[in-house]
């Protein structure tokens, strides 16, 4: 699985960067079926969490959340996330 984390109008410090890899591990089980997760950052009075997830056979997934607390954005993200990769790998598992 290919990350990019990118911040908008703002830079990460090394806490939060740390803490978007260290949430990132939840989604590690996918590693196989993920081929690209790009996360974006953005800070306007609250923090924005937009990422990009495209699966290994074509589908791709929008995700967003966003909350005034970083790490309670962060962790709406990667709820969606987790759902939205296991209602996926159910979708191909039923085809085959």
């Amino acid at each position: 699985m290919n990350t990019t984390i990118n911040a908008v109008g703002f830079v990460l410090d090394q806490d939060q960067n740390d803490l978007i890899n260290k949430k990132l591990s939840r989604i590690k089980y996918a590693e196989d079926l993920v081929s690209t997760c790009a996360i974006k950052v953005k800070e306007d009075k609250k923090f924005y969490f937009d990422a990009s997830i495209s699966f290994r056979w074509g589908a791709s997934a929008h995700i967003e959340a966003d909350d005034y607390d970083f790490a309670a954005a962060l962790n709406k993200l990667m709820d969606v996330a987790d759902n939205k990769i296991k209602k996926e790998k159910d979708k191909i598992q039923e085809k085959n």
